[in-house]
Order: structure tokens, then C-alpha cells, then sequence
């Protein structure tokens, strides 16, 4: 369902106002911080909150303020366009509980709804309680998607076909079925499914050719990826950044550098052009142009996303920067943009310094990387998982064991807290193994046998053969 920004609620007294005597625009002030009022409080509300969305709108209730269902549907868009979609759940369980009429687009947006909160089972479930009256184009086409999404193929393929016998069948349902034939690597039935298409007159649009092309460019057919490219021209279709960023990578991935330097220049060209892809696009040129190994086109594309961004670009854009020249190896541009973006930053991205830190340890820069560390160290906030994995392999380098080791407990025990995976690399691991065993140091290999148990790196076998040698050397040590 299409949604979009709302400032505030429109909202009535359920009874004349006893300043009956107010001037017009007094009554609308006092409406516009009613329609305030309600918006931030219910807003406000995050997923950990006590107090939910059902109770605000029942004291609400309770303090005389009737609800339109216009307000919470607007709402509810809001809180979706935020991707705060527990909080529009709740919305919508206020409303099925006060009986407010429902339209096939609400019973559709909640599907989506209980996917996204829930999962696939509680979507299906609820699609599945709907009189067969609901089960519309709209309450279909979400369930759809909701297959489509989680490659359920079987679920999918017999939804998709009662709706093409229901003449439900719209571009975005076609889109979604040829999304999940591509993710599925079945590139065979995009094609076909492409085809059906163009047979039925069913619209086709800069998604469905862009899914046609990455098609194509799976069977290595790049000649059929010029065609449909030609196709798009011939049929007025706008060759966007979007399509021009996707042609690029497609052939910098098959290692066809000159057409994708080609279609980075059509990019270059569209830097004039106001596009809601204008910053994604420059992203994208800064991470192809890297693999190319091409510093002056990173660096464009960077002149061009700061254009873009007014001056100030994002974290994440700094870190698409620093990214590509770290794989170019430009120490000096690296160094310079990471102070720059650590002198203006409103919020310390610890991804940033991730990156600077990885650079110093693969080139063994071992005084540059402590002095980032302790540098890391002093702003005092809390790290992330890669950052731990990070400090760990620098101790373990300068030889200080019991703080690698403090480091990578920490890690793994942050990483269980967390239900994240804890990513330490095969290159750590030898690491702190090789330590061990020159050393012959027992109790921390224990130690370190431990953390890799909990994150089930280390089979029996494993730890065991490493502690038997360990064991092995200090009884030669002992008997000499």
C-alpha cells in the first residue's frame, strides 16, 4: 500500500469546546497540538517499550478524543515507512479490536506486516482465515510476495497461477515471481516468464528488464544483454542509473572492464541529473572502479557523491570510500579521509576505523595499528563484534596473549548475548595456534580451545590433537 509522510493526526472533540468564544485560528492551533499530541505519543514507542500502542490509544480514547480510521491508517504508513513495523502491527490490532472497517488494502498491508514481524507461517495463517471474498488482488499479491521472499517456489508458483486464472496478474506480480526464478538461479524461466509477458500485453517496466538482463548475464549471453538493452531504447524505456550501475557491474564481474567503463561513463554523464538513486550510483562506481584498480575514478565518483550530499556525506558513504582505497592500497588518501570524516562525524561508526585498523594489520603496520587501537580505546563506547575479533589479532601479533585473549572472550561471549555469528578468520585462529605451540603454553590454549568450542569453530579432534602436542612438548622440555 502506498503510504506516505503525515505531520500529524486530524482529529474532533466529541463535544463543543467551552471556549466557545476562541478566534478560528486559536481552534486551529489547539486542533494541530491535539493531532501532535497523539502523533508523538504514539511515535515515540519502540519495540522495547512498556507501554504499547493499544494501551496510548485506549487512554486516548478514555480522555474524550475520538480516533478516524484516517489517523491510524496514516500512522500506521508512517511507522511503515520507518521500518518500525511492530509498532504499525500494533496499530492494526487496535483497529481490528475497535471494529474499524477494513478495505482489502489494510488486510494486505497486514500480511506484509506479520511477515516482517513474525514470520512466513503467521502471514499464511492469516491469509489463509480471510473469506474467500478478501482473497483479492491486493491480499494475493502480499501473500506472493511473502513466498516470493522466502523462496517458498511451490507456495508461490500456485498462488501465482490462481491469480493469472483470476486475471489478478499485474507487472509486480510477474516481478516478484521473476525476483524469486533469479534468486533461485533458474534464469531459464525469467526468460520464459519475460516472454509470457510481452505475449499478454502485460506491462513491462525498468525492473523487469533489469531482472532480464542479469538473466541473460547468468547464462554468459552477452549478446541477448545487448538486445534487451536495444529492446529498452526501441521501446523509449529511460536508461537509468539504475540500469547503467547494473550493466557496469555485471561486466566488471565477468571481467569485461572496457564496456564496463562504458556504462560508468553514461553514469558520470547523469552526475547533473537530480535521481533518487544519485548516491547509491556514486557508491556504486567508488566499489567498480576499485576493482579495476582505477583510483582516479574513485575518486570522481567520490567528488560526485559529496556534490550530492551537499558537502557532508553519510558514514556509510565515507565507508564505501575508505573501503575502495583500501583496496587500492592508498595509504595516504586513507589515512586523510578517516580524519577528516573522525573530525565532523556525528555519530562514531566503528566500521570506519574496522576498515583503517584491517589495512595496518595485512601489512603487518604494527606501531600505526596500536596507535589506532589506543586511539579506539579512549572514546570509550561500546564495540562492535568485528572491532573485538580486530584488537585480538593485533595482541596476539605484538605477542600480549592474555589481552588477545581477553579480547576474543569478550567477543564470543558479546556474540552469544547477541545471537550474531562471531566471524574470526582462519588467518587469527593460526594466529593464537602458532603462539601456543612455540610457546607451549597449556593454560591458554585451553582457554582459547574454550571461546572456539562456544562458537563450535573447533571439533573434539581438533582441540584435542592441539592440546596433546602442547602436552607432548613440555614433557620433552621436563625430561631434558
Amino acid at each position: 500500500m502506498a503510504t506516505r509522510r503525515i505531520s500529524g493526526l486530524i482529529l474532533q472533540k466529541s463535544s463543543l469546546s467551552a471556549r466557545w468564544l476562541c478566534t478560528v485560528k486559536e481552534t486551529t492551533k489547539t486542533v494541530k497540538e491535539k493531532k501532535n499530541l497523539l502523533f508523538n505519543r504514539v511515535s515515540r514507542l519502540t519495540p522495547f517499550s512498556k507501554t504499547s500502542a493499544n494501551d496510548v490509544l485506549d487512554k486516548w480514547v478514555e480522555e474524550g478524543n475520538p480516533v478516524k480510521r484516517f489517523d491510524l491508517v496514516n500512522l500506521i504508513g508512517y511507522c511503515r515507512n520507518r521500518k518500525k513495523f511492530h509498532l504499525a502491527l500494533q496499530l492494526f490490532d487496535w483497529m481490528e479490536k475497535m471494529n474499524f472497517e477494513r478495505n482489502n488494502a489494510d488486510l494486505a498491508v497486514r500480511i506484509d506486516l506479520l511477515y516482517k514481524t513474525k514470520d512466513l507461517a503467521s502471514a499464511e495463517k492469516y491469509f489463509d482465515s480471510l473469506q474467500d471474498s478478501e482473497k483479492t488482488e491486493k491480499t494475493l499479491g502480499a501473500i506472493l510476495r511473502s513466498f516470493c521472499n522466502e523462496k517458498a517456489i511451490d507456495k508461490a508458483s500456485e498462488t501465482f497461477k490462481k491469480m493469472k486464472e483470476s486475471n489478478y496478474a499485474t507487472t509486480l506480480n510477474y516481478n516478484n515471481m521473476l525476483a524469486l526464478y533469479h534468486n533461485m538461479d533458474q534464469s531459464e524461466k525469467v526468460i520464459s516468464l519475460v516472454e509470457e509477458m510481452e505475449e499478454k500485453h502485460i506491462a513491462v517496466d525498468v525492473y523487469t528488464y533489469n531482472l532480464l538482463i542479469n538473466s541473460y548475464a547468468a547464462m554468459k549471453n552477452f549478446d541477448a544483454v545487448e538486445e534487451v538493452v536495444e529492446k529498452m531504447k526501441s521501446n523509449n524505456e529511460e536508461l537509468s542509473l539504475f540500469t547503467y550501475g547494473n550493466l557496469a557491474t555485471i561486466y566488471v564481474n565477468c571481467g569485461l572492464f572496457e564496456k564496463a567503463n562504458h556504462f560508468l561513463e553514461m553514469m558520470e554523464k547523469m552526475d547533473n541529473q537530480v535521481n533518487e538513486f544519485g548516491v547509491g550510483a556514486s557508491r556504486t562506481r567508488m566499489k567498480l572502479y576499485s576493482e579495476m584498480n582505477d583510483l582516479s575514478g574513485v575518486k570522481r565518483a567520490w567528488e560526485s557523491l559529496k556534490a550530492t550530499h551537499g558537502g557532508r556525506p553519510s558514514n556509510t558513504s565515507y565507508l564505501s570510500m575508505v573501503v575502495a582505497l583500501s583496496k587500492l592500497g592508498d595509504q595516504e588518501t586513507l589515512e586523510n579521509l578517516f580524519r577528516e570524516w573522525e573530525m565532523g562525524c556525528s555519530h562514531y561508526d566503528f566500521r570506519l576505523p574496522n576498515v583503517l585498523l584491517k589495512f595496518y594489520l595485512r601489512r603487518d603496520m604494527i606501531e600505526e595499528a596500536t596507535m589506532l587501537y589506543e586511539n579506539l580505546l579512549s572514546k570509550g563506547m561500546e564495540r562492535y563484534l568485528s572491532t573485538l575479533i580486530l584488537f585480538a589479532t593485533l595482541c596476539i601479533k605484538k605477542g600480549q596473549i592474555d589481552l588477545a585473549l581477553k579480547y576474543l572472550e569478550a567477543g564470543v561471549d558479546k556474540a552469544k548475548q547477541k545471537e550474531k555469528e562471531f566471524l574470526i578468520s582462519e588467518e587469527t585462529i593460526k594466529l593464537f595456534l602458532d603462539y601456543f605451540e612455540e610457546n607451549c603454553d597449556e593454560d591458554r590454549a585451553e582457554k582459547f580451545v574454550d571461546c572456539m568450542r562456544k562458537i563450535d569453530r573447533f571439533e573434539s579432534s581438533v582441540s584435542d590433537s592441539l592440546l596433546s602436542k602442547i602436552r607432548a612438548s613440555n614433557r620433552s622440555i621436563d625430561d631434558i
